[in-house]
């Protein structure tokens, strides 16, 4: 018996028949979005409660610098660096651990004499180096010797000491609750206010304020004498968290 051959029209044939229905079997419908979390047809009522936390700092950041002036940049460096050296030995010395102090800024430029006339040529006065540290103090106490130390050791410029909270996330917690406690009072008060009874959390939502250390400022003032320590007075750090709850409403109105 001879063999049965499938010519080329058919099984073209068989395949232009095949593709509409692996076209259709690719196009599946796309899954249903999933249910928002609170029906927006519910009635609901949606508070917002802000909590604040004053805490006491427990760490310090002092920005010192030291400038030097020369004739040319690389005379006006190597000074800055046998200044600086000694300045971070002091504080070493008094017990500051080395990599606590880490140098946060470093710049070298020209420096002009002032123009007598605005088309006057401008004159090289020479090279400014500025070297900015950063020491990291654990001791509030010592905030105020420090700086003493460092501007006895040939520091000539202190820029700022600010002031945090070395674990924040603590203080964040006890704000947080406060807030939720806020909101939760509201709604309740709401709630008796419109007859109603209040019910389940459907959604809550929250933003948390950390310190703001850059923003918070000492009392810096120099010590007249010699044997006098400089006075710092640190302020409290405020971190703030704010909630959005929205509470399902039992019941029915009067």
């Amino acid at each position: 018996m001879p063999a049965v051959r499938t010519t080329p029209l058919l099984v073209l044939l068989l395949s232009t028949l095949a593709a509409p229905v692996a076209l259709a079997q690719a196009r599946q419908p796309s899954p249903t979005p999933a249910t928002p979390l609170v029906n927006p047809l519910a009635r609901t009522i949606r508070v917002e409660g802000t909590g604040e936390v004053k805490v006491a700092p427990d760490e310090a950041f002092i920005d010192l610098a030291m400038e030097t002036l020369a004739p040319t940049a690389k005379a006006a460096a190597e000074e800055n660096a046998r200044k600086m050296d000694k300045v971070i030995a002091a504080l070493v010395q008094a017990g500051i651990p080395r990599k606590e102090i880490e140098t946060r800024n470093y710049t070298v430029f020209p420096e002009f004499e002032p123009q007598p006339r605005p088309e006057a040529t401008p004159k090289l006065k020479g090279y400014r180096v500025s070297n900015m540290v950063e020491v990291h103090v654990r001791e509030l106490a010592r905030v105020g010797p420090l700086l003493d130390t460092a501007l006895g050791a040939g520091a000539n410029r202190v820029d700022s000491v600010r002031f945090g909270l070395s674990k924040p996330e603590v203080v964040k917690g006890d704000a947080l609750r406060d807030a939720v406690e806020r909101a939760r009072q509201s709604a309740q008060v709401l709630a008796t206010s419109l007859g109603v009874r209040l019910g389940p959390v459907l959604d809550a939502s929250t933003v948390t304020e950390p310190p703001r250390p850059f923003a918070v400022a000492a009392r810096f003032e120099m010590a007249g004498a010699a044997d006098v320590t400089t006075p710092i007075q640190p302020q409290e750090q405020t971190v703030t968290a704010t909630v959005t709850l929205v509470f399902a409403i039992e019941g029915q109105g009067r």
